[in-house]
């Protein structure tokens, strides 16, 4: 077995809760995937076309800058990447990430937050992006999932 990381962009703090119970359930990194833009409530405001979030899941080739960055990437043999489900799929931010890095040999496993949203396509998406990874299926959970059903579900994807 080889170094676990769980990379993570939260909007309203449950993917951040999720991110943290995984990391701690399987003895994982944890890296937080943060826009140099800070998204405000306006931002986020799905209802409004003009708001940020929206201008950016409709224009396919939108990537939002990150932070900060990865030095050591290639030492992990599974990168979980968690977010909300926005429009269906993965934010544009996950996409800047994908793009970010070498995933050559590494074995990626999407995971998503949301009430109801399934992960869609996300994973299809990430492939095309990091086309070297090892992408595998992912999952939605809810904000109330336990530290051991992750534990249970990381098990059968490591």
């Amino acid at each position: 077995m080889g170094k676990f990381l769980v990379a993570f962009f939260s909007a309203g703090g449950v993917t951040k809760q999720v991110s943290s119970k995984l990391a701690s359930a399987i003895g994982a990194d944890l890296f937080e995937i943060e826009p140099e833009q800070k998204y405000t409530s306006a931002d986020l405001n799905w209802q409004d076309k003009n708001s940020r979030s929206s201008v950016e899941m409709n224009d396919k080739n939108s990537r939002p800058a990150i932070a900060s960055h990865i030095d050591n990437i290639s030492e992990y043999s599974h990168v979980f990447v968690g977010f909300p489900v926005w429009w269906y799929r993965e934010p544009s931010i996950i996409d800047t990430f994908m793009e970010s890095y070498d995933f050559s040999g590494i074995t990626v496993v999407p995971f998503c937050t949301s009430g109801g949203s399934g992960i869609g396509n996300s994973g299809e998406n990430m492939k095309a992006l990091a086309k070297d990874a090892n992408v595998i299926s992912g999952r939605r959970f809810t904000g109330s999932v336990s530290e051991g059903e992750l534990k249970e579900w990381a098990n059968e994807v490591i």
